[in-house]
């Protein structure tokens, strides 16, 4: 059996004026695909071709020709290495192009064109992808992450590629079944560790019914995305018409009804309530999520505001994670360690929703790491470490998310040693949520900015909620 490996991943927020472009993206070809998805080359009876994948941390809507490229590329290798059996698709579903309307639609529609009708096309998507008929209409199976945050990556692609390989094995072609669900949260609204969307997924297995309904996906949706696409879903294939659509049906049902029941996990409030409570008598440290510039759902990251407002109120030992400044980097490295410096902070990756921080720092430390998104490339990240009024701050070349605790470790920084730590995030990530005494969720101003009805949202296919509330819906299987 003869597949395909092939996608393109990243997470595209329409608010933010960065771009991403081929600066931004990780693309591997041949054996080094292969070393992302181990699993391929273990599987009985499957020569996997490896073909090309490119993946990037969220940001920007992508840049039209680094699109057009990939794409152009990635045809021409399926006509070379054609025919195939099957093409297993990692993809995320967040894909927004400059330019262009339903970007993995566009992508899919190619690819089956070239492929033709009879490879069966298996696709993995992140739970915050959007999907489309046109995307439906060229996949033969899809299947979502089940967990926010999420753990089970690893466990959705090889599933996918588990049902792609049976299938062809034994000359199964599912039926596929999906339905728009008029709802759209934030992530930080719809994390599976809490209700109600941990029940909602773990209904999943319950619809699921052998051969007859194979698999069944919920996506929440990206919501920073102004595009008419952009809404929670459900999807579901396996051998029986009837029972595919009506588990569609059960899960799209209950998520309406849950819709209002979708609400922030943890404590919540402006960035200077947060400031407050983190500064009350309790156990440290606190960890504050600075969630409307979190790059890791497409914000720029080098928005100064919670930083301003530490200094403002005269917090102390407390850490920042990060701000991407070469600029300021540059000034760091140039004076040398334990110089004194002047700095001009952010501001300057997301003008619109930022502007740069001047502050006088001393130079702690300075390092050349290698950046973790980046592994197997030889791509290094340098970093400064910088002290202003007590409060430590770390500044990157690139934007670097700060999920576990080795990311301040190799810096020579000890978490638990600050009662107040600020990550650019939206949820915590295992190992932050394990290390905090106490999470708190900032609504910091940004291009992921949690408030979601005060964003310029122009494109969205309404009604949708929250954005309406007074209307009904019934849900509309679609049989792909």
């Amino acid at each position: 059996m003869k597949i395909g490996i092939a996608g393109i991943h990243i997470e595209s927020c329409t608010f933010s004026p960065l771009r991403s472009g081929a600066q931004d993206f990780r693309v591997l070809r041949g054996g080094d695909i292969l070393a992302n998805f181990p699993f391929v080359s273990g599987a009985p009876d499957v020569t996997p071709v490896p073909l090309l994948y490119a993946r990037a941390l969220p940001g920007g809507p992508v840049e039209a020709g680094f699109y057009q490229d990939f794409r152009a590329e990635l045809l021409r290798l399926l006509e070379q290495n054609g025919p195939f059996d099957g093409l297993y698709l990692p993809m995320h579903g967040a894909l927004a192009v400059v330019g262009l309307e339903d970007a993995e639609g566009d992508l899919l529609a190619a690819v089956r064109q070239v492929v033709g009708k009879d490879c069966l096309l298996a696709a993995s998507y992140d739970l915050h992808g959007n999907l489309t008929g046109r995307i439906m209409a060229s996949l033969d199976l899809l299947s979502a992450y089940r967990t926010a945050p999420h753990v089970d990556w690893l466990e959705t692609q090889q599933r996918v590629f588990g049902f792609l390989a049976r299938c062809l094995r034994e000359g199964l072609r599912p039926v596929q079944a999906y339905a728009r669900v008029p709802v759209l949260f934030a992530g930080e609204k719809s994390s599976t560790e809490w209700e109600p969307a941990a029940g909602l997924y773990r209904r999943i297995p319950q619809v699921i019914e052998d051969d007859a309904v194979m698999d069944a996906s919920v996506l929440i949706g990206y919501i920073w995305a102004d595009e008419p696409r952009s809404a929670a879903s459900v999807s579901a294939f396996g051998l029986d018409r009837a029972r595919v659509a009506a588990a569609v049906e059960i899960l799209a049902r209950e998520m309406w009804q849950a819709r209002e029941r979708f609400q922030f996990g943890v404590e919540a409030g402006s960035v200077d309530e947060c400031i407050r409570l983190a500064l009350a008598p309790q156990a440290r440290p606190v960890i504050l999520s600075d969630s409307g510039d979190n790059p890791t759902a497409g914000g720029a990251g080098d928005t100064p505001f919670v930083l301003e407002r530490l200094l403002a109120c005269n917090v102390r030992n407390a850490l920042f994670a990060s701000i991407p400044d070469l600029a300021a980097l540059q000034r760091c490295e140039a004076a040398g360690v334990g110089a004194q410096v002047e700095l001009e902070l952010g501001g300057k990756l997301d003008p619109v929703h930022a502007r740069p921080l001047r502050v006088s720092a001393r130079v702690r430390s300075l390092h050349n790491l290698p950046w973790t998104l980046a592994r197997g490339q030889g791509v290094l990240n340098r970093l400064a470490v910088i002290e202003v009024q007590g409060v430590t701050v770390i500044i990157t070349e690139r934007r670097t998310p700060f999920h576990r605790q080795s990311d301040f470790s190799d810096l020579g920084l000890d978490p638990r040693g600050f009662d107040l730590i600020v990550v650019k995030i939206g949820y915590l990530e295992p190992e932050l949520r394990q290390l905090a005494a106490r999470a708190l969720l900032a609504l910091s101003p940004g291009a992921v900015n949690q408030d979601v009805l005060r964003l310029p949202y122009h494109r969205l296919e309404r009604p949708v909620y929250p954005f309406d509330t007074d209307f009904d819906w019934e849900p509309r299987i679609q049989i792909a």
